[in-house]
C-alpha cells in the first residue's frame, strides 16, 4: 500500500519529500520529538541486548517501547493522531530522519520546519 492521503485531512502526498514537512509539523513541539527519540533509542537497546543474549522475545521491545511512547505523546502533549496510522511507511522513514537530525544537534531546524508548514496550512 502506498502512502498517499492522511486519512484526518484527506491532505495528497506525492512523495516522501513532500510529506516529510507535514510529518515533522506533526512533531511541532520539542517534547514529542525528545519522547520519540527517548523511546525509540530505549527499543534499540533492548533489541540489541536481546540479540546479544540471544532473547528473541527483547525484539519486540522495539515496537511497543517505541510507538507505546510515541503515540501517547501526539495525544496528549501535540493533541494529534500518529501520522503513523495514515502513513506507516513514510513515518517510519521520518522518524529514522527526525532523530538522526536531533542527534546531530538539528532539533532547531525541525522546530523552523514545523513552524513553517503549520503557518502555511493554517495550523
Amino acid at each position: 500500500m502506498t502512502d498517499t492521503r492522511d486519512r484526518g485531512t484527506g491532505r495528497e502526498f506525492g512523495s516522501y519529500e513532500e510529506f516529510w514537512p507535514y510529518y515533522v509539523a506533526m512533531h511541532s513541539k520539542a517534547a514529542t520529538r525528545w519522547i520519540h527519540l527517548t523511546g525509540t533509542l530505549t527499543g534499540l537497546a533492548l533489541s540489541a541486548y536481546g540479540v546479544l543474549r540471544r532473547r528473541p522475545r527483547l525484539l519486540l521491545a522495539l515496537p511497543v517501547i517505541g510507538y507505546g511512547t510515541a503515540w501517547p505523546a501526539h495525544f496528549l502533549i501535540e493533541g494529534n493522531n500518529p501520522a503513523t496510522f495514515g502513513h506507516p511507511a513514510w513515518s517510519l522513514r521520518g522518524d529514522a530522519q527526525m532523530i538522526r537530525m536531533m542527534l546531530a544537534g538539528r532539533d532547531a531546524e525541525l522546530a523552523e520546519i514545523a513552524a513553517k508548514w503549520l503557518a502555511e496550512n493554517g495550523r
